[in-house]
């Protein structure tokens, strides 16, 4: 039986806006319901970010990286594991981004200037791994839905805060170019209805293990129900 449980997709009220449960709360959270460990994937400066826009590039990513240090920090204490990603993002299109690290941010200050494809390009040069969230998600704010299926390694078939519909589309889509599915809570609240991730046999070590098992087909996508 796959035991360890791992959340892809979650936000902190440090690093991204529209988050109302802080780094502690969050890590608590999984705990409680079970998780082995958690990605902190906050909105990046391009996105619902809590970092302001007229600081030196330098102080902005320090800021950014509040949410996953201090859910790093309580992990540590509770027992479950913490691994760095983001969410970036152009209008609405958001591609959560794992492997990298703060040092790499702080290298490419030019992040924001890039288009999607530009930034997607230098992620992977640098070895790291693209999922699309969301890809079918419709809001009045998004005005239109962009594909990049040569660009990214996975596709987010079922997100928690996602309509039937769109997960429906996402899945279509990973299956039609046959890209690596994953799922995600995305989670902003307190108390959540359902939790979706991946789980595996072993613990993960760290978030190149996690991307090297995905790659392998190790884990099973599980979608569940929480009860508050």
């Amino acid at each position: 039986m796959k035991s360890f449980k791992y959340e892809m997709h979650a936000h902190t009220t440090e690093g991204s806006k529209c988050s109302n449960i802080s780094a502690v709360e969050l890590v608590n959270l999984y705990k409680k319901i079970g998780y082995s460990g958690i990605c902190i994937s906050d909105h990046f400066l391009n996105g619902n970010t809590t970092v302001p826009e007229n600081l030196p590039w330098e102080e902005r990513i320090e800021l950014f990286y509040n949410g996953y240090k201090r859910a790093y920090n309580e992990g540590k204490k509770v027992g479950i594991d913490v691994f760095f990603g983001w969410e970036y993002s152009y209008r609405g299109t958001d591609i959560l981004t794992y492997g990298l690290d703060k040092k790499w941010l702080l290298r490419h200050p030019n992040l924001l200037s890039l288009s999607l494809v530009e930034y997607c390009d230098l992620v992977h040069e640098d070895g790291g791994f693209l999922v699309h969230a969301h890809p079918f998600r419709e809001a009045e704010y998004i005005d239109m839905i962009r594909l990049f299926p040569r660009k990214v390694d996975a596709v987010e078939i079922f997100n928690a805060g996602r309509t039937d519909f769109e997960n429906k589309r996402a899945l279509e889509y990973a299956d039609n170019y046959k890209l690596l599915k994953l799922v995600g809570s995305d989670t902003h609240k307190k108390q959540i209805n359902k939790s979706a991730g991946i789980q595996f046999e072993r613990k993960i070590k760290d978030i190149d293990d996690m991307i090297e098992s995905i790659k392998d087909g190790q884990g099973d996508l599980f979608v569940s129900s929480i009860l508050r």
